[in-house]
């Protein structure tokens, strides 16, 4: 797998069924761009079980808006198209494995 760049055309379809990872990023954001090598970490490690995608609010302004996106670096856990849990801000790879364990347990 690969972490895709979700649009407004193809977000449904990549997060409407299964466990989905969203981060919300712009290129200019300094911690945005630290996530990005967790992202492919997570990606590397759990990509079959889950969807990572990514987010430009820049050019796609009306999903941030859909999501109230306030802040980015901002990461959604998605289970079948619902939001389960937000995170706002760079964490560590192990706190986003253990928020997708508890989505997927």
């Amino acid at each position: 797998m690969a972490v895709e760049n979700l649009t407004k055309e193809n977000f449904d379809e990549k997060t409407g069924t299964g466990v989905a990872l969203i981060d919300f990023w712009a290129p200019w954001c300094g911690p945005c761009r630290m996530l990005t090598p967790v992202m492919e970490e997570l990606d590397k490690e759990l990509g079959d079980d889950v969807t990572f995608g990514k987010i430009n609010v820049d050019e796609q302004s009306e999903l941030a808006q859909k999501f109230e996106v306030r802040s980015i670096p901002a990461v959604f856990i998605m289970k079948d198209g619902k939001t389960v849990d937000v995170h706002v801000g760079v964490k560590s790879k192990q706190e986003y494995i253990t928020a997708l364990q508890a989505v997927t347990a």
